[in-house]
């Protein structure tokens, strides 16, 4: 219990720290796990398979909220597979370098060139969809061709793991994967039924461990995979969004684990360090430059493609895994998973700096870049077009179509929702709404919704306070002269926005809970009510 106690306290600590110096707890996380694995502190039993766990529970929530079809994509699969060719490479290119420095032992030849790049060729999942949750972005243009990137990386460290190992799926995988269809089924009736709460967490767990994780483990193919499958079975299904919700706390519970662990596990040498540093040096500006370039090539906006590329600018957990493959296959020396574990560290510490800082980055990086015709962009990235529409309502989730409903049922306003999230526009067009894919967080968006000149009204209704605030602050610079009305979920957040000039602010629980005594109240009380505060007044 005393190791339990030291190494959770240590997080929380550190993880408050990183907290404090706004950027993600994670990076706390890490920290925790060097400080603890250069004090002599192991990992408790159990901490692995939780945070295994973790990941896990983690690719099966991306399934959950992702699109399959976007793996199809040419910005998708084409710059996955040209910039892993790039990171190997270079990585080769600077390995060569470090060797004739002295730094690197490369006894193993062209095959521990090959195999180095190989394993830095991959972005961190856990790191990036973490960082996509935090924004809100894991449904937006970029948030799912970045994810549909990680996908295609995983398939090929899948592919590779199963090669190395000498050994092929099981010839039952391809039963597995033609039951999958009817499994989905049931799996779908079955959610229908669990209600909420507990249950559905419950649920959630052994879907992703059972037909998931442990049937794919069964027949050679990568657990972490068959989550990741069974959850985008259950995309479709209209409380899969529910269901990654109920998921949300014990996964970034598990994951906790998953940091610490990559700390703990590492015991390195200083030539180790200075290796680790050279390679991140050189790999992570290219990888961040590289995702960034091969987006614009493939169609896609400046500060999209510079999302894309901050996002995934850092080293994956399947990079440790590839390298241990490799160790043990002989293919590799020990020490080379030390160097590995490091660069991976050092990745997620500085990618998630990168990122908790992006905004800035990328305005300053966007204003020195040509912009792109609009012509040859992809059409889920062409500038917004509000001409003719009187009310724009931002975030077109439950309040946001409320909203929305609410607004035209007057039959006087032409209403246009915004949302980010691809799924949530695909959906809500099937179903008639005017609504169009976009980002309140864009500043080309706001370039481009400035120019309509029609709208009289802006409703505020994204989940995020931080985004109403910078949707808000872009109007103010527009000067827009009509009527903003925004939600909040806090009494702070009520004042703030107030404090920033928005007319009307509604406070989602204590407005809900007026709506719930207006109910309540009969008819006649109410009427008696109104009336002696008419005469008070």
């Amino acid at each position: 219990m005393v190791e339990i106690v030291a190494t959770l306290g240590t997080a929380t600590v550190l993880g408050i720290v990183a907290h404090l110096l706004r950027v993600p707890p994670l990076v706390g996380f890490l920290a925790a796990g060097f400080l603890l694995g250069a004090l002599g502190v192991t990992a408790f039993p159990g901490l692995e398979q939780a945070s295994h766990l973790g990941v896990t529970l983690l690719l099966f929530t991306i399934g959950l909220k992702f699109d399959a079809r976007t793996i199809l994509r040419p910005e998708a699969f084409g710059t996955a597979a040209a910039d892993m060719a790039v990171s190997m490479v270079l990585g080769a290119v600077t390995l060569l370098l470090a060797g004739a420095l002295g730094l690197a032992d490369l006894d193993g030849g062209w095959r521990t060139l090959a195999l180095v790049g190989f394993a830095l060729s991959f972005s961190s999942t856990v790191l990036c969809v973490k960082v996509l949750e935090e924004r809100s972005d894991d449904g937006s243009l970029y948030g799912q061709t970045a994810i549909a990137i990680l996908v295609i990386q995983d398939l090929a460290a899948v592919a590779f793991i199963s090669g190395s190992e000498g050994h092929a799926p099981s010839p039952w995988a391809i039963a597995v994967v033609l039951l999958l269809i009817p499994a989905a089924w049931v799996l779908r009736q079955v959610l229908d039924l669990v209600g909420w709460g507990e249950l559905l967490i419950l649920f959630g767990v052994v879907a992703a461990i059972g037909p998931g994780y442990a049937l794919f483990e069964l027949v050679g193919i990568e657990g972490d995979l068959g989550a990741l499958v069974i959850g985008m079975l259950l995309a479709s299904h209209p409380r899969a969004l529910d269901l990654s919700k109920a998921l949300f706390g014990i996964k970034e519970l598990l994951l906790v684990g998953f940091f610490l662990t990559i700390g703990l596990e590492v015991v390195p040498r200083w030539q180790d360090l200075v290796l680790a540093v050279l390679l991140c040096a050189v790999l992570l500006p290219t990888t961040i430059v590289s995702f960034a370039l091969l987006s614009r090539l493939f169609g896609l906006r400046n500060r999209t493609s510079l999302r894309i590329g901050l996002v995934l600018g850092n080293f994956s957990e399947f990079s440790l895994i590839v390298a241990a493959v490799g160790v043990g296959g002989g293919l590799l020396g020990q020490r080379w998973l030390a160097v590995v574990a490091i660069a991976v560290a050092l990745g997620m510490v500085i990618s998630s700096v990168l990122n908790a800082r992006s905004a800035r980055i990328i305005a300053r990086l966007a204003e020195r870049l040509p912009e792109a015709d609009p012509a040859r962009l992809r059409e889920a990235d062409r500038p917004i077009d509000t001409t003719g529409v009187d009310v724009v309502v931002f975030g077109m989730g439950r309040v946001g179509r409320a909203t929305y409903e609410r607004l035209l049922e007057s039959g006087e306003r032409r209403v246009l929702g915004v949302d980010n999230d691809h799924g949530v526009v695909q959906r809500l067009h099937a179903q008639g709404y005017h609504v169009v894919e976009g980002d309140a967080t864009d500043l080309d968006f706001w370039h481009r919704i400035r120019t309509g000149g029609f709208v009289q009204t802006v409703i505020l209704a994204m989940p995020i306070h931080d985004s109403n605030v910078f949707a808000l602050q872009q109007l103010r610079e527009a000067d827009f002269a009509g009527t903003v009305a925004a939600v909040a979920q806090h009494q702070d957040q009520v004042e703030h926005l107030e404090g920033e000039g928005v007319g009307s602010v509604l406070n989602l629980y204590s407005g809900a809970g007026i709506a719930l005594a207006d109910l309540a109240l009969p008819p006649a009380e109410s009427s008696r009510e109104d009336s002696g505060a008419d005469g008070e007044s």
